[in-house]
C-alpha cells in the first residue's frame, strides 16, 4: 500500500484524522501515509471501545475506520461519528459482504489494499 508521496505542500495539512484499524501493520502504513500527507492523526485505535472514547473526547475533521476490529463491528462507531458530523470513509478487506455496508451505503469504502492516492483522495473529498 505505502508509497511516497513526496508532497511538497501536504495537501491534509491542518486535517486531524481519526484511525480505526486493528491490524498493526496496516496501521502503521496508513498512518504514516496519513503524516506524509500533512495530517494530524488521533489515535490510532484499534478496538471499538479506544474509538468510542477518542470520538467523545477528541475533534477531528474525519475519519478511517477499518469494517471489522477482531470480532467486533465499527458500526457504533460510525453511529457515534454520523451523530456528531464527523465524515468517514471504510478500510477494509471485506468490502463485499460486509453487513456494516447496509447500514451505510453512501459511505465511501476503499478495499484494502489500495493505493496510497486513493487513501488521500478519498480523506481530501471527505474534508472539502
Amino acid at each position: 500500500m505505502y508509497q511516497s508521496l513526496e508532497l511538497s505542500n501536504p495537501v491534509l495539512s491542518g486535517v486531524r484524522v481519526l484511525v480505526v484499524e486493528d491490524e498493526f501493520l496496516i496501521m502503521v502504513e496508513l498512518v504514516a501515509l496519513l503524516e506524509e500527507a500533512g495530517a494530524e492523526i488521533v489515535g490510532p485505535c484499534s478496538s471499538v471501545q479506544q474509538a468510542l472514547t477518542a470520538a467523545s473526547h477528541e475533534t477531528f475533521s474525519a475519519a478511517v475506520l477499518d469494517m471489522r476490529l477482531g470480532s467486533e463491528l465499527v458500526s457504533p462507531v460510525a453511529r457515534e461519528l454520523a451523530h456528531r458530523g464527523v465524515p468517514f470513509i471504510f478500510y477494509t478487506g471485506q468490502a463485499q459482504s460486509d453487513p456494516v455496508l447496509a447500514e451505510w451505503p453512501d459511505v465511501k469504502v476503499v478495499a484494502k489494499p489500495a493505493a496510497s492516492n486513493q487513501i488521500i483522495d478519498a480523506i481530501v473529498r471527505l474534508v472539502r
